[in-house]
Order: C-alpha cells, then structure tokens, then sequence
C-alpha cells in the first residue's frame, strides 16, 4: 500500500494509520487529549491492561482484549484488524521500554500514530529536579537485578524502573551488600494519579515495606574505598572473579578485548568460556552487547554464570559442551575468542566459517603445540601474531624479585 511522506493527523483512520499506541497515565481520561479520545471511542479493537482498559472504559465502544501472556500471543489478533481502527493503550511513553518497540516490529510505521504521555523516567526526573541527560536510566521489568551493577558509580544518578512491589527492597539489599548503604534512595509511587507518594532515606533506612506495584526507584550513589565497583576499562582485578586458575589474568585481558574490539550490537563467542572473564568483560563495555560462553566443564560453567551475575554482566549465555559440536545452530558471532582448546581438530574451522565477514578471531595460547597451530592459522590467514611476557614482582626471601608467568603467545586477524 502507497503511503505519502507525511500523513495528517486527520487522516490517520482512513486505512492509512489504522493502529494507534496511546499513552495514558496514572491521571487517567483527564491526560488524555481530544484526538486519543476520539481514537479510543473509534476503535473497532482496543487493547491493554486491565487497569488501562478500565481508566478508559468510558470511551471504549468496540471490543476490548487484555493483554494475555506471553503478551505477543496478542498479535494476530491485532494484524488481522489491519486497515481497520485498533487501539493500543500503554503506560506512559509507549517507545520508552514499552510495547512500542514489539509492535513496530510487526507494523510499519507508516500504519500507526503514536500519541505519548510523559514516561515513567520524565515524570520522575522532574519530581527530583534531574536533568534526565544525566541521569543513568535502567528497566528492572522483567529483567535481572543485576543489570544495575554496572551503573552503581559513586556520584552516579540513576532512575530504575521496578518489576513490582518488591523490587526497592531487593535494591536496597544489593546496594548494602555492595558498601553503598549511604546511597540515598527514593521510592516514587503510583506518579501522576491521585494516588502518588515517594518515601527517601539512605539505602541502610529506607522503608521498602507495602510499596506500590508501580513504582520507580531513584538512587543517588554513596560510597567509599570499600564499596565494590565494577570499574569501566578493560582489565578488571583478578581478585573479583571466583576461579579455579582457569583465568586470562587482568594484563592479557585488557590486550584481548582491545584486540576483540567491540562495537555496538555485536555477539561474542567465548570458546573455552573458563571463569568467563573475556565475555562478562565484553559485556561490561554496552548494554547492547551480547555473548556466547561455550565450556564443557559443568562446574566451571556454573562459576562463570556467578561472575557473571555478581559483575553485572547477568546476560552472559553459557553452553555446556565441547566445541566443536557445542557450536552447531548457534547465532552468528561477529568476533570469537578461544582461551584454549585452539589444537582442538575443527574448533578453528567451524567458529571461522561461523564468524561474520569483518569480524574478529582471537586466540591465546601456552604451550607450544597451541603456539605452532597459531603460527599455521597466521601464515594461512595473515593477521598479527604477538607473544606477551608479563613478570610480577613478589617477595623472594626477605627481599623482592621478579616473579614470570608463562609467556602467552596472541593471534588476532579479521574475516575478509
């Protein structure tokens, strides 16, 4: 179907802008502008929660659906309006971590208007005097605690969105636990409707009993010289992660991910996955980062799902098995690492012919058959091959000497 490159608003019925995302907030129908009211009242099909639906239950003259669950199990039955008045009613800002983004998915957005209320972040910002730029936004809704990890950087503001009731409780717990109790936390309820509230105190004080289901917590982070915190560059104390040995100290690390050079939106294999450095730290570096740890050592597995969660990195996937059968059907990766198994017969083959064209293949190694097959794949495929040598100094009798640890030997190269 043709489309102009601008629409009226006046014509968004008319078989042009058929479905349409309408934000409404805790103040109900009075938030609501003329043209969401007469999109409402129009509709042939509106959906949403059961609270919206009722808040707009004066308006509504077609059918209405609740959102069911899994809420995309809704859809068909959305689409199959398609040409015909459906509206949508959404917290808020429908495109601020709300359905906007699944529905835009399936719906081009020349098919739809979408008419916004202030979201939950704005409403927040502006009870508090926040510049929202400067402010660390985070969703809790369905997503683990621990993504607000990474952002606990004592001077930090963040603004969170919780999963219920029961989330402020659960941050105040992970903030004490972490040596920020001095934070200073507030709770703001139910904003916008006659039923708001917020509550403050320091993470140590504040009362997180009977907090409204729909609440946003706002964090202003306190800490000291004995608070955890995740720094941002490259090469994290060893002494933060829980290993067996099995760990690519913090040195050749930070030369590792410089080598595996993330960018925005890419996906990393961990062959080889270990304590789960390498990946946990390239999913420090952008929430929009994904990676794939393969190890076939259960317990070692389980260790690195702990780091992973305990640094802030709760989205690490791990893959139980042995590469290179553990591989077969996995996402393409846009850069891989392998921290051993390199002599392993086909572990290189399939992860190179996976890896996408411009992505990145790196290695370590520490034994010379390991270094031998890096020098082959180097010849094969050019690349830079680099040896690092790093000595730390320790007490050595009642004096102190240079202490080596194995040299490592470094092959990175990029998929033509």
């Amino acid at each position: 179907m043709p489309y102009p490159e601008t629409i009226s608003a006046d014509r968004d019925i008319a078989g042009l802008r058929w479905l349409s995302i309408i934000g409404i907030g805790e103040d109900g129908l009075d938030g609501l502008s003329p043209q969401a009211r007469r999109l409402v009242s129009e509709a042939e099909l509106v959906v949403g929660g059961s609270r919206h639906l009722a808040m707009a239950a004066i308006l509504i003259r077609g059918e209405t659906l609740v959102w069911p669950s899994p809420i995309d199990t809704a859809f068909p039955a959305i689409l199959a309006r398609r040409g015909k008045p459906v509206a949508v009613l959404a917290s808020g800002d429908p495109f601020n971590y709300g359905i906007g983004k699944q529905l835009a998915a399936i719906v081009v957005v020349d098919e739809m208007i979408s008419l916004p209320q202030p979201s939950a972040f704005s409403l927040a910002a502006s009870r508090l005097g926040w510049a929202l730029q400067d402010v660390a936004a985070v969703t809790l809704h369905g997503r683990p605690l621990e993504n607000l990890i990474r952002v606990l950087h004592p001077g930090r503001r963040i603004l969170a969105l919780s999963w219920d009731g029961t989330t402020p409780g659960k941050v105040k717990e992970l903030l004490v636990s972490r040596g920020l109790g001095r934070s200073r936390a507030t709770v703001l309820e139910r904003m916008g409707g006659p039923a708001e509230r917020q509550r403050s105190g320091t993470a140590e004080t504040l009362d997180t009993a009977d907090v409204d289901p729909l609440n946003v917590i706002a964090i202003e982070v306190a800490g000291d010289a004995r608070s955890l915190i995740i720094p941002r560059a490259f090469g994290l104390d060893d002494a933060l992660f829980e290993t067996d040995g099995q760990l690519t100290k913090r040195e050749i690390r930070a030369i590792v991910l410089s080598s595996l050079a993330p960018r925005y939106g890419e996906r990393l294999w961990d062959i080889g996955l270990g304590s789960g450095s390498i990946a946990i730290e390239w999913l420090l570096a952008d929430p929009s980062l994904s990676a794939i740890g393969i190890e076939e050592r259960p317990d070692r597995a389980a260790r690195a799902k702990r780091n992973a969660l305990a640094l802030g990195a709760p989205a690490l996937q791990v893959i139980e098995g042995r590469a290179p059968a553990a591989l077969a059907g996995l996402p393409q990766p846009d850069a891989v690492f392998v921290g051993g198994g390199i002599t392993n017969d086909g572990v290189f083959e399939a992860a190179w012919d996976a890896l996408k064209p411009g992505g990145r293949f790196v290695a370590n190694a520490v034994t010379l058959e390991a270094e031998a097959r890096l020098a082959a794949l180097n010849a094969a495929h050019g690349g830079d091959l680099i040896r690092f040598a790093i000595s730390r100094a320790e007490p050595l009798g009642g004096m102190t000497g240079w202490r080596p640890a194995l040299p490592i030997t470094h092959w990175r190269a990029v998929k033509p």
